[in-house]
């Protein structure tokens, strides 16, 4: 499934967040899916640049743990190319660092 399929099903996982197909952490699984949901449409930048802020938020709230942010890592990886996961990859160690 790649990140547009997984946007446009997002409103009908919504509802039921606790059976997330991605078995992931149900606040991971519900932030990916606002933003998805916010976000459809939009270009890649803009959508990584909202995940990004978020997750931010998440951390210094205390609410996104480090395990959600690998957990994170783990269920976009598959969906990007070489180049991305290095970006993800960047991004996601300066959220751990948060």
């Amino acid at each position: 499934m790649d990140f547009n399929q997984y946007a446009k099903n997002a409103g009908k996982n919504q509802k039921n967040a606790t059976n997330n197909p991605y078995n992931v952490d149900n606040n991971l699984f519900n932030l990916v899916n606002s933003i998805a949901t916010k976000y459809n449409g939009k270009s890649q930048t803009e959508l990584l640049k909202a995940i990004y802020q978020e997750a931010k938020k998440g951390k210094e709230k205390g609410t996104l743990s480090n395990a959600d942010v690998d957990n994170f890592v783990a269920m976009l990886t598959p969906m990007l190319d070489e180049k991305q996961r290095k970006v993800l990859f960047k991004v996601a160690e300066e959220l751990k660092s948060i």
